[in-house]
């Protein structure tokens, strides 16, 4: 059996994230304009991680990237609540139970950051996602909390921490 493993993200990792990320966007046909798709940060994901209050992991196989997500701050305001980002897998990876391991893991590490909330946004395609979200007790909202720049997803979620 092939040893699937779950570390944080590492400089060397930057190019094979964006190109994953990018990669699930190309082939779901997902808008990219308002998404994570045109996010800067796709170029700098270790950067961007590797600060107070934030977390990337990846999930490797064999070398191979083959999935991602991470915790940071939700922008404008945050007050308590972090936000769920980036969490993105290959066809290869899905429906293996790491999505599921992937978020508590983020969770888990929120909780220990001081956080008392967990914010995410997604797209309507994503209805595996979704059902995992409300699975692990996200609940939807009305509106958006923050300022993500991701004016293409229109589903908001919230889970108390």
């Amino acid at each position: 059996m092939t040893a699937i493993s779950i570390r944080p993200i590492e400089l060397q990792d930057n190019p094979f994230v964006e190109a994953l990320i990018k990669s699930v966007f190309d082939e779901l046909d997902l808008p990219k304009t308002g998404t994570a798709y045109e996010d800067v940060s796709l170029k700098t994901m270790f950067e961007n991680y590797n600060v107070e209050n934030s977390i990337y992991f990846v999930l490797e196989k064999e070398g191979k990237i083959i999935g991602g997500a991470g915790v940071a701050p939700l922008e404008n305001p945050s007050n308590g609540v972090c936000e769920l980002q980036k969490m993105y897998f290959l066809p290869e990876a899905r429906g293996l139970g790491f999505g599921t391991e992937l978020m508590q893991l983020c969770l888990e590490n929120a909780k220990k950051f001081g956080f008392k909330s967990c914010y995410l946004e997604t797209l309507p395609e994503m209805k595996d996602a979704q059902k995992l979200y409300v699975k692990s007790g996200f609940e939807y909202l009305e509106k958006p909390l923050g300022s993500t720049g991701h004016t293409s997803c229109p589903i908001w979620m919230l889970k108390k921490l």
